[in-house]
């Protein structure tokens, strides 16, 4: 698949264009929010860094597609996220069962208030 994309632009080319949609709504709402983010592939992943942070990944596979906004955005917003499966630093969602807009900006907007106020790990 695209795990050995060099930009973010490859990594998406090689995507079905079903899932490769879904992940350009995401990019373009993470990119409108925060306008100055910079794009990268960190761990094999499309990467939105702010402020040289990763702000968030976002990936997909074959049964599902991950978006990483931060533990302390998941942690945050953990029941907004019921229905859908999540570890610490992801999200699972399928085309199915997109995320909603308004809870991928609220996921990046916890995550920008807590890399502006420099919290660490």
């Amino acid at each position: 698949m695209a795990e050995k994309a060099k930009s973010v632009e490859e990594y998406l080319n090689a995507l079905d264009p079903a899932n490769r949609a879904e992940l350009e709504r995401i990019r373009a709402l993470v990119k409108q929010l925060v306008p100055d983010v910079e794009e990268s592939i960190s761990y094999g992943m499309p990467t939105l860094k702010y402020k040289n942070r990763a702000l968030v990944y976002f990936t997909a596979s074959k049964k599902h597609m991950s978006f990483y906004p931060s533990s302390w955005a998941i942690q945050e917003l953990k029941d907004r996220l019921k229905d859908y499966a999540t570890t610490e630093h992801a999200i699972q969602f399928t085309l199915d069962k997109p995320l909603p807009s308004g809870l991928v900006e609220d996921l990046v907007r916890v995550h920008v208030r807590e890399i502006d106020a420099n919290r660490q790990k």
